[in-house]
């Protein structure tokens, strides 16, 4: 990948960053985000409002860090089980980690529980999910890519099914919305404890899918041609589950279910570098950043609600998709 490629991979997304800081219903002079920011780091004469300095460090910095590095992410995760499956229709969510994750925060929403514990019941039951498609799938074994879709399927409509169950005994004056609400996404409950909790686990799962970017080229290419490489297929089918899992299941317990990005944005990421995971994998993770990014500034200042993030990124991805799809004809290497 050509050096001007990388910087704009890296310039992009911290402009769109800044630019969100000073964008929304309330907007502000660019040079005063700029000396809030400063303010927190080298001493500044203050001549900007309390109301000002809430609205930029308490509320937009955590949400826009935190949708950043959701669609991050997600569209390096897309990005790997594409790769593994060999097949571009795949998404992040296609071991049951999200409908699994969603049955999960529904539960804790039935059970009047605090955000913290409705986050922690999302990623416990999304590892759950994936750990089951994982164990149904395993013949022998080994795990067939085929088996593993399957299994994903089946435990997706098993927890989609549970979360039907809890949406039918909850109270429908308050519950019921409330679950209805989380499961169509948002980051309106965006907080610096979130980003310290799910910051960690998606910077160490994408370091991880980093360090195996050049094997997972080889398993792209089939697992006799990888085995007659040298590469231990099962081995790194398992590590890259474990790192997708931890992803996908860490940023849907902190912005419910969020479509489309992992699925589209892998794709646009190898328009720009090619199939070669050592430049797709970080290439789609700053294109995610920047199009969830996009999104939830739409969705906070469209309308005078919060727009659900799912409801946008279905709007603009499934169009998106059905372009890419006619482009390149049903092609993807």
């Amino acid at each position: 990948m050509s050096k001007k490629k990388i910087i704009i991979l890296i310039v992009i997304p911290l402009l769109v960053f800044y630019v969100s800081l000073f964008v929304g219903r309330y907007m502000m002079d660019p040079i005063t985000v700029l000396r809030i920011l400063l303010s927190k780091i080298v001493p500044i004469t203050h001549n900007w409002s309390s109301t000002a300095e809430v609205i930029i460090i308490q509320i937009r910095f955590p949400r826009a860090v935190l949708a950043m590095f959701v669609g991050a992410g997600l569209s390096i995760s897309g990005s790997a089980y594409q790769g593994m499956f060999r097949n571009p229709l795949v998404s992040p969510d296609i071991l049951g980690v999200s409908a699994a994750a969603g049955f999960g925060a529904a539960l804790a929403i039935l059970l009047s529980a605090n955000i913290w514990e409705l986050q922690l019941a999302a990623f416990a039951f999304g590892v759950l999910g994936v750990t089951l498609t994982y164990m149904i799938a395993r013949v022998y074994k080994t795990t067939p890519t085929l088996m593993l879709v399957l299994a994903g399927v089946v435990v997706a409509a098993f927890f989609s099914a549970l979360v039907s169950g809890v949406k039918l005994i909850a109270d429908p004056e308050a519950k019921l919305p409330a679950i209805t609400y989380w499961l169509l996404g948002s980051f309106n409950r965006a907080t610096y404890k979130s980003l310290f909790t799910v910051i960690p686990i998606i910077t160490l799962g994408s370091i991880g899918l980093m360090l195996v970017s050049w094997r997972l080229n080889v398993l792209s290419m089939g697992d006799d041609e990888a085995r007659s490489m040298g590469v231990k297929t099962e081995s790194l089918k398992l590590f890259i589950i474990v790192c997708t899992t931890l992803i996908t299941a860490s940023a849907v317990s902190v912005s419910g279910i969020v479509g489309w990005v992992g699925l589209v944005i892998p794709h646009v990421g190898r328009m720009i570098v090619g199939p070669n995971h050592r430049w797709l994998l970080p290439t789609s993770m700053a294109l995610g950043a920047v199009f969830l990014l996009v999104v939830d500034d739409i969705a906070r200042t469209a309308t005078p609600l919060d727009i659900p993030i799912g409801i946008l990124t279905g709007l603009i991805g499934a169009p998106f998709f059905a372009y890419l799809l006619r482009r390149t004809k049903g092609g993807w290497k």
